[in-house]
Parts: structure tokens; C-alpha cells; sequence
């Protein structure tokens, strides 16, 4: 696994997937120092390993939606949008991916480890706006570049729910 990954070009790209190596893919970070806009279609063309990172060591949010939105920027000056549910591949199944751990946890299928999150797109007055009447991809891109750790209305961790909700969507779930 390594991090960043601003400054490989093709070559390097290419010996990473051979080798298996995976990438996170820490857009605060870069933003925050300048350090460079991290390639994703590059790294998509040689099937290299990807997630995302919150690397709050030079980031500044640990929120993955945050993160997200921050991708998505990078994508645009890239001249490769983000989609919304790759966004979320990213988040989940690919982290795990990435991690090598896919066959325990990131996914939805028998036998593997879960924790969830519940998010609420209509948790601040913007996003509930954005996403009224919205079709999925509109609702998760709105998450993406405007959801924030208002969004998370509950979260399971092995299967109990832990944490307080404040926003009105997450008192009735209990």
C-alpha cells in the first residue's frame, strides 16, 4: 500500500499493478499541501489497487464525505469527473481492495465483516434541497461534494449500533 501516488507516470503505474501494490488516494492531503493531483485514470488504465485516504497528517477532515468531494474536485481539474457510485466503491469495497482484505470486509455479501453507516441526504437545509425529488446518483454525488459528518444519522460497528444521532431521521430508527 502506498499513499499519494502524485507523482508516478505510466511506468511506475505499471510496475505497481504488476506487483499488486495499491494506492490511497489522500486528496486533502495533496490539496492542502500543493503537492499534486493524483492521476486516477492513469492508474485505472494499468488496474492499479485504489482507495481513499483521509491522511490527516497533512489533510484536514477525517470525513470520507469530505473526502470524497475533494476527490471529485481533483477528477474535474484532471478532466475526469468522479462518479458518485465509484466515489463510493472507493470508500468501501475498493479500500478493502486496496487492503487486500475484499474477501472479509468493504461488501455486502455472506460471511463477510460489516460496519454501516446511515446517511442522511436531506440532513442539512442545502442538502435537502439538492436532493429532493433526486434520483440515486444525484443524492449520492450531493453527499459527495456536499455531506459531512451532519450526514451520518447512524453507524453500526459489528453489527450494534453505537453513538448518538442528533438528526431527526436517526431518532426513529430506535
Amino acid at each position: 500500500m502506498f499513499a499519494h501516488g502524485i507523482h508516478l507516470d505510466d511506468r511506475a503505474m505499471g510496475r505497481m499493478a504488476a506487483a499488486g501494490a495499491g494506492i490511497a488516494f489522500c486528496p486533502t492531503s495533496n490539496l492542502f499541501l500543493g503537492s499534486g493531483l493524483f492521476d486516477l485514470a492513469l492508474a485505472d488504465v494499468h488496474g492499479v489497487k485504489i482507495g481513499i485516504g483521509t491522511d490527516i497528517g497533512a489533510g484536514t477532515s477525517f470525513s470520507i464525505l469530505h473526502t470524497l468531494g475533494e476527490a471529485y474536485k481533483i477528477g474535474q481539474l484532471r478532466g475526469h469527473a468522479l462518479d458518485p457510485f465509484r466515489a463510493l466503491y472507493l470508500a468501501t469495497a475498493g479500500g478493502a481492495r486496496t487492503l487486500n482484505l475484499g474477501d472479509r470486509i468493504g461488501g455486502l455479501l455472506p460471511g463477510q465483516e460489516a460496519d454501516f453507516v446511515l446517511l442522511d441526504p436531506a440532513a442539512t437545509p442545502l442538502l435537502a434541497r439538492r436532493t429532493r425529488g433526486a434520483s440515486l446518483a444525484e443524492r449520492l454525488f450531493a453527499l459527495q461534494v456536499l455531506g459531512d459528518d451532519r450526514a451520518v444519522a447512524a453507524t453500526w460497528v459489528a453489527g450494534r449500533r453505537v453513538g448518538s444521532t442528533p438528526t431527526p431521521l436517526g431518532t426513529r430508527l430506535g
